[in-house]
């Protein structure tokens, strides 16, 4: 086995751990019932977590919890009693995705290994040296990241690289994704997505006209990902963790994908054989995808025509007469596997095969619905294969050598000495070794007895028996000798970290000092900050009436700080979620001759923060994109050099005063806007044009303008610029009516986001403005929202809802 590289298996119940470890993973990840991004899989409990860690470590398999979701201020308290228990049962590290809970387990625990989730969305080198540099010991990459990227990410720092291999994706970067929870308030940053994006919709123009052929499909459903033949490239590129993705998945899954992977690290690709991929394909696909990754764009990366598992080709159906349909085999087929017909309306239709069928023949079936001649048939499960699946973890794969060595002398007590690796244990009998009177102890007698390790992960490799001659000593000693030794060796190995418990005293008071806080006090600023996307809409902007301008563009920018400087206004340049090597230097190249015209930067990814930072003197505002969900991420953004930041609009008033009571941050609330629910590499307009690269989206006519229709008629509209795509909310927020119960939480800027809006911009930054300076009174904000909302809905966002 490859030790030096960690295949890292999901696991969602004891069952599927059993099936990882004993088909080859060396290491898995799984969550407790609370502060996961996986809160539908049946996940364990706190007697469950140890007896994992347990199984798991007694074969050599490290154990990674996720607590990879945001956490709010009320529940942190919460959260580090539980990592507490974590660390105590000696689980190797945490699978983390919000930064203020990063940091205290760093600050409480500071031997327990933490991994920045791929909800922290790094996708770039300074990203990477940025969480670092809080002291976690690896991160799991954006999906997205090309693998040029990550072997630069690699060749530059120290932090160990993980990555997924195989399984579900996220249209949206992990992390970036408001889809599930602006629609129905389950987020995906508190692991309840609802998945949105693997339901059917449709592709409309600017005025709702639906696109020819681009009806009710499966726009953002990607295809499943699997690397069974790049795994030595990605292992080349410094991937030290290759993740398997399928928490939710069956035991059979895991260790169908798991052994395939496992042989393919260990032997190399070329020794998979058909069977191998076939039974990777028939356990569970959307259709498969290299990934982004490498490169694999529009239809080759999305899984349009359906959302859900396709199994195999297995047929295709030669005659259908009144109540039969005669299917042509070019699979076997079993009793009990689950087959799946293309009905004639374009849905599917399954059942179960009735009886076995044989490659190359003719299956007689009665006719489960509407079907046509000429249809295919596709075997979606196999009995044969779950059935190899289960016996592949029935048993015990899973053994360990061991050396013995056993003092058996006359008048003696006899010792055994069991040694593994640098483990030596020595137990003793409580009586002494008596001469026999009948027939003595032999060395195969003694050889027998203390090679009964079958129960146990251990294998006895070498022995070294000591034995005097006509001694006598009863078999249940031997046994009881080797019973003792087993479960010394046991309790060493399950505490593969060498820990022990922490003194609750010392705790307690750690633990005082960071949750206790002194009330934070201070001024209400009713301050207006505004984001514009584009020059035209720069020139629609009433520059008096706003104290904070960011810059989402950087054709004419120069021209619109020139402007804005004129008005003595804090000019920021807003950059976007998503930014890898070039666009950072582009970026750079755009700062330089304006650096000492603008104020700040507006940053919304972690290496964006980094790179800012360590090459200009200019503020620092953080964006959405950080999201900031609580005051221990507030403050420690602030520590590192933070000037202001805009907290996540999936926060309620209330969490925000909780917030604003714990920190004395100059905060943003976005008050209006078309929130962006999704960025993405993918390209829903790809699948239109059949695209099989983003190299053109500069020049396309298809960048703009479109949106997504979903199955209740509501349109997300989408644009697409430097290889991604956003996807806006259906309607805008606006919360003028709000606005005073917003400042009066301890917000210190309210701001205005505007996106894809064409007109209309002057007069609600007006509005905004002229409330929050008391020069219309509530009546007459209460008059242009009710004027607002006669053309358009509109939402309150999460203020008054919040999330699950």
């Amino acid at each position: 086995m490859n030790n030096d590289i960690e295949l890292l298996a999901p696991v969602g119940s004891m069952d599927s751990l059993h099936a990882a470890v004993q088909n080859g993973a060396n290491a898995v990840y799984l969550g407790g019932k609370l502060f996961n991004a996986r809160q539908y899989a049946s996940n364990f409990d706190y007697d469950e977590l140890k007896e994992a860690v347990n199984y798991a470590h007694l074969r050599n398999v490290k154990v990674y919890i996720t607590a990879n979701i945001l956490v709010d201020d009320s529940e942190m308290e919460e959260v580090i009693d539980y990592i507490k228990f974590l660390y105590e049962i000696d689980v190797d590290g945490m699978i983390v995705q919000d930064l203020g809970l990063a940091k205290i387990i760093r600050d409480m625990f500071p031997d327990l290994e933490v991994h920045g989730s791929t909800q922290m969305t790094i996708n770039n080198l300074p990203g990477a040296e940025f969480v670092h540099d809080m002291g976690l010991t690896r991160v799991v990459l954006a999906r997205e990241v090309p693998v040029d990227e990550i072997k630069y990410i690699h060749k530059n720092t120290p932090i160990e690289l993980e990555a997924f291999i195989h399984g579900a994706l996220c249209v949206s970067y992990s992390g970036q994704c408001l889809m599930s929870s602006m629609i129905g308030g389950r987020s995906g940053n508190r692991g309840k997505c609802a998945q949105p994006c693997r339901m059917p919709s449709s592709i409309v123009d600017r005025d709702g006209n639906l696109i020819k052929d681009w009806e009710k499909k499966h726009i953002l459903s990607t295809r499943d990902l699997n690397t069974l033949e790049e795994i030595q490239e990605i292992v080349d590129a410094g991937i030290i963790s290759l993740k398997i993705e399928g928490r939710m998945k069956r035991p059979e899954y895991v260790a169908t994908v798991v052994k395939n992977y496992r042989k393919a690290l260990d032997e190399g690709k070329e020794n998979l054989d058909l069977e191998d991929k076939k039974d990777v394909e028939q356990i569970f696909n959307r259709g498969f995808t290299k990934g982004l990754m490498f490169g694999e764009f529009g239809r080759d990366f999305s899984s349009m025509e359906r959302p859900d598992n396709r199994g195999i080709l297995t047929g295709k159906v030669t005659r259908v007469d009144k109540y039969k349909v005669y299917v042509l085999l070019n699979e076997d087929v079993d009793t009990g596997d689950g087959l799946e017909f293309e009905g004639a309306n374009g849905e599917y239709i399954g059942m179960i095969a009735p009886f076995d069928g044989k490659k190359g023949t003719t299956m007689n079936l009665e006719k489960p619905g509407f079907i046509l001649n000429d249809s295919l048939v596709y075997r979606t499960s196999s009995v044969n294969l779950l059935n190899r699946a289960r016996l592949s973890y029935e048993g015990e794969n899973v053994k360990r050598p061991v050396n013995m060595e056993i003092n058996i002398n006359i008048g003696e007590k006899p010792k055994l000495i069991l040694i593994y690796r640098e483990n030596v244990i020595a137990v003793e009998a409580e009586k002494e070794v008596e001469k026999s009177e009948r027939v003595p102890l032999t060395e195969e007698k003694v050889r027998e007895q203390l090679s009964k390790l079958g129960d146990t992960t251990y294998t006895l490799d070498n022995i070294n028996i000591n034995l005097d001659e006509e001694s006598y000593l009863p078999v249940s000693t031997l046994n009881l000798l080797r019973r003792e030794a087993i479960g010394k060796l046991d309790e060493v190995l399950k505490n593969m970290n060498k820990r022990t418990s922490i003194d609750p005293k010392t705790y307690n008071e750690k633990k005082k000092e960071f949750f206790s806080y002194k009330k934070s006090s201070k001024e209400t600023n009713n301050k207006i900050s505004v984001k514009v996307s584009s020059i035209e809409q720069f020139n629609q902007l009433d520059l008096d009436k706003l104290d904070r301008v960011y810059l989402g563009f950087y054709d004419g920018v120069n021209k619109a700080v020139s402007k804005a400087k004129n008005y003595n206004k804090e000019i920021y340049l807003w950059t976007d979620k998503i930014l890898y090597r070039r666009d950072l230097d582009n970026i750079a190249r755009v700062i330089e001759p304006i650096e000492k015209e603008i104020d700040g930067v507006s940053v919304s990814n972690l290496g964006t923060l980094k790179y800012i930072k360590d090459r200009f003197d200019l503020k620092i505002h953080g964006d959405i994109g950080l999201n900031i969900f609580n005051s221990f991420t507030l403050n420690y953004l602030k520590e590192i050099g933070l000037e202001s930041a805009a907290l996540s609009p999936e926060l309620t008033l209330n969490q925000i005063r909780r917030i604003e009571e714990k920190s004395n941050s100059f905060t943003e609330a976005i008050v209006y806007g078309y929130l962006p629910v999704m960025v993405t590499k993918h390209c829903p307009m790809s699948l239109v044009k059949g695209c099989k690269d983003d190299k053109n989206c500069k020049k396309c006519n298809f960048s703009k303008g479109y949106g997504i229709k979903d199955r209740m008629n509501v349109t997300f509209y989408m644009d697409r610029k430097d290889g991604y795509s956003n996807i806006y909310n259906s309607v805008p927020l606006l919360v003028i009516d709000s606005l005073k119960q917003i400042y009066n939480s301890g917000i210190s800027m309210a701001r205005l986001d505007f996106t894809i809006e064409e007109k209309g911009i002057k007069e609600i930054q007006s509005n905004f403005y002229d409330y929050a300076n008391n020069r219309i009174d509530e009546k007459e904000a209460k008059e242009f929202l009710d004027k607002f909302k006669e053309n358009k809905n509109i939402t309150n966002g999460h203020y008054f809802r919040g999330v699950m």
